[in-house]
């Protein structure tokens, strides 16, 4: 596991030391594709991952961002899912989480996974 947190001088991540300001995120060779496919299965985690998709590459929202019409506790209960699987990347920037879409390392472990979930989404959707 990989411990990461935002260098808040820089705007990059950094190993941390701080356990209470660090999230464990897997490394490359440790994502699975059952986990990433489980992880992409929930609604509202496919939203977070939309939603994320959206954004320019490198660039990462908080969860306050990302709307859901879940409680709280469920909310972050998806965001785990989603990091503990390397579908993103969560790091500390003050007393947010900043979320990023881990799009290189799921393209480079799943050629072509992510682009093919999104289609199907946006296709489902334009359906309902």
């Amino acid at each position: 596991m990989v411990v990461v947190q935002l260098d808040g001088a820089t705007g990059g991540a950094a190993v941390s030391t701080s356990p209470t300001r660090a999230l464990d995120h897997p490394e490359r060779e440790e994502i699975r594709l059952e986990a990433v496919l489980h992880a992409l299965s929930d609604p509202m985690r496919l939203q977070v991952v939309r939603f994320l998709a959206e954004l320019g590459e490198g660039e990462g929202a908080a969860c306050s961002a990302i709307e859901l019409a879940i409680s709280k506790s469920t909310t972050t209960h998806h965001f785990r899912v989603l990091r503990e699987a390397g579908v993103i990347s969560q790091v500390y920037q003050g007393t947010a989480k900043m979320n990023a879409l881990r799009r290189g390392d799921l393209d480079a472990l799943f050629p072509g996974l992510l682009e093919s979930v999104l289609s199907a989404d946006a296709a489902q959707r334009q359906r309902a």
